[in-house]
């Protein structure tokens, strides 16, 4: 695979998130006051791409944050900045070539395997030989079998379909990586060496990984940084070696239990 680096920095300045109910009237905050910073790689043989793990309850903006960052949607106030640039100053094509997201259900719009990892690539006017090049690596990696290469994603198991998403990101080779629940419809195995591959190519390629997994066991492996939002708040953002993991996971129950009392 040929070599690459990339680097991004992200910044989010008291960024706020309301739910509109309706066109003139905003409802309850999703995200309030926002603010924190992503760090680059330097592309030096000594340092990696942020791995940021994002976890927290239901409800707490954990989605909602990464939706914003990937202008899916678009912060009620505040500012988010890409290097320099404030994202309203960068064309929404351009942004998401460089950070791409992939959801807990992606679809491959009718197309084979094989097509849904090639088509971001021929949209970018590649050449078919660093695609095919792209394509084949990513496969290798994921250890995504060649029998599925031929099936559409309704021939594809939940997981299967959710790693194939995976891949078709990773090809694009985005500055800043944003995913959502990667590992929720994956075996124990499976999910174990993805989160190898995420860290290998933070330290291979400086790629940021920004990553909402409430699988702590998995996300403390996988990151050093941690983000908590509860209720739409930054509770905690501090380096993974910090974190007293044990009272991150009695505290995330307890939130867990709370909203689910507020709902019944």
């Amino acid at each position: 695979m040929e070599n690459i680096t990339t680097t991004a920095q992200l910044r989010l300045e008291q960024v706020n998130f309301f739910a509109k109910l309706k066109a003139q009237l905003q409802g309850y905050p999703i995200l309030q006051d926002i603010s924190f910073e992503v760090f680059p790689g330097d592309g030096s043989a000594n340092t990696c791409g942020e791995r940021i793990a994002i976890v927290g309850p239901s409800g707490a903006g954990k989605t909602s944050l990464l939706r914003l960052i990937n202008r899916l949607s678009e912060p009620t106030s505040g500012k988010i900045y890409l290097g320099k640039q404030e994202y309203h100053q960068i064309s929404v094509l351009q942004l998401r070539q460089e950070i791409t997201l992939v959801l807990q259900e992606s679809k491959l719009l009718g197309m084979t395997v094989q097509q849904a990892l090639a088509y971001p690539l021929v949209l970018r006017g590649l050449p078919k030989p660093t695609i095919q090049q792209r394509v084949d690596y990513w496969i290798e990696q994921l250890h995504i079998s060649s029998e599925w290469l031929g099936k559409t994603e309704l021939q594809l198991s939940v997981g299967q379909r959710q790693l194939v998403a995976i891949a078709r990101a990773l090809v694009i080779q985005p500055k800043v990586l944003l995913l959502d629940e990667p590992t929720s419809a994956l075996d124990a195995g499976t999910a174990a060496h993805l989160m190898q591959v995420f860290i290998q190519l933070s330290q291979t390629h400086q790629t940021t990984i920004l990553m909402v997994n409430n699988q702590l066991d998995l996300a403390q492996g996988f990151c050093n940084r941690l983000l908590y939002l509860q209720q739409g708040q930054l509770l905690t953002d501090q380096p993974a070696a910090r974190v007293d993991w044990v009272n991150l996971r009695e505290n995330l129950i307890q939130a867990e239990n709370q909203a689910a009392e507020e709902w019944l």
